[in-house]
């Protein structure tokens, strides 16, 4: 069996989604320290140019199923079993998301595989790939080394996109029989179900409100001010289970995880349970008028106040520099 790296890369409207293109990155990464190679899947209708641009994420070989549908997670569990089953690869690696876990966790009992998910960092040991993931609220770091093959699942946006080589990947084409139940589900139909205008995975810059808005009228407050940035506005559980403010802006252990250049907390306190969520952010700027409140902890830059005076005069400045 090789040290050779598979990646299951989805793809929407004609672009390769962004956790993807991350764990593309990271295989590419993590092979040069194993002296092997990393690969990609894809299935569906994926033109040569846009699967051999994986090349340029560091992917030497892509392989292509246009039988298999996109979107559904036991056809690419069929294409990928069959593709390390032929190729020997030793490791298979996810970026993240609801079909990556999917995917990941079915390949793992397809070829009796150990797994492990909520990845943050995979490093090069001896030879061979191990995975770190924060446990118990993210208090401790627990590390999982594989006796065979090894199926790594990232935390969103846990790898880093980076383009190591300009030569385009070697595409193949390949067939797999599907096994009788991957056929029974079938796509109506694909989106992408939101919540907002602007994608809060995706976003350079958050504006995240918490319970101390006081009331789902407060959010106007974040609007503003994200619309002023030219990013999106992200909750806590608390405000979501509220009613305040949509579920598919959540963040924390129970929502979604974001990396953005800027997180503006207003009026969150920081449980543990959030700061799962938004601690890779490259800057973190807190507003609470609880000087104690738990956020300051890992906060770049922490202001003590009122932030219904704040938030609007942050808004004006950012407008009047933008002009």
């Amino acid at each position: 069996m090789s040290s050779d790296i598979l990646v299951f890369a989805l793809h929407y409207e004609g672009a390769f989604n962004k956790n993807s293109l991350g764990a593309v990155s990271e295989a590419a990464r993590l092979a040069a320290g194993l002296g092997s190679e990393a690969h990609a899947v894809v299935v569906g209708d994926v033109s040569d140019e846009l699967a051999a641009s994986l090349g340029t994420y560091g992917a030497t070989k892509v392989f292509r199923d246009k039988a298999a549908p996109e979107g559904l997670s036991q056809p690419v569990i069929d294409v990928m079993a069959n593709v390390m089953d032929a190729g020997g690869h030793g490791y298979a690696l996810f970026g993240g998301g609801l079909l990556g876990f999917e995917i990941g966790a079915g390949l793992a009992a397809r070829l009796n595989a150990g797994v492990t998910m909520e990845v943050t960092k995979v490093n090069v040991e001896d030879s061979k790939l191990t995975a770190e993931r924060p446990i118990h609220g993210d208090s401790s770091i627990s590390t999982s080394r594989y006796k065979d093959r090894g199926i790594i699942i990232g935390r969103l946006n846990a790898f880093e996109i980076a383009q190591p080589g300009a030569d385009a990947a070697a595409v193949e084409d390949v067939s797999t029989q599907l096994s009788a139940f991957s056929t029974k589900a079938t796509m109506v139909t694909r989106g992408e179900a939101r919540g907002a205008e602007v994608d809060i995975e995706g976003a350079d810059y958050l504006v995240a409100g918490g319970r101390g808005l006081g009331k789902a009228a407060g959010f106007e407050l974040c609007e503003a001010l994200a619309q002023a940035l030219g990013g999106a506005v992200a909750a806590t559980r608390a405000v979501v289970d509220a009613g305040w403010y949509p579920y598919s802006t959540q963040i924390g252990q129970t929502g979604k995880t974001v990396a953005p250049k800027l997180y503006l907390a207003a009026g969150i306190s920081g449980a543990i349970q959030h700061k799962v969520g938004m601690q890779a952010s490259e800057h973190i700027v807190a507003i609470n008028k609880d000087a104690n409140a738990p956020i300051f902890e890992y906060s770049d830059l922490g202001i003590v106040g009122d932030l219904n005076k704040i938030l609007p005069k942050l808004t004006e400045a950012v407008k009047a520099k933008r002009a």
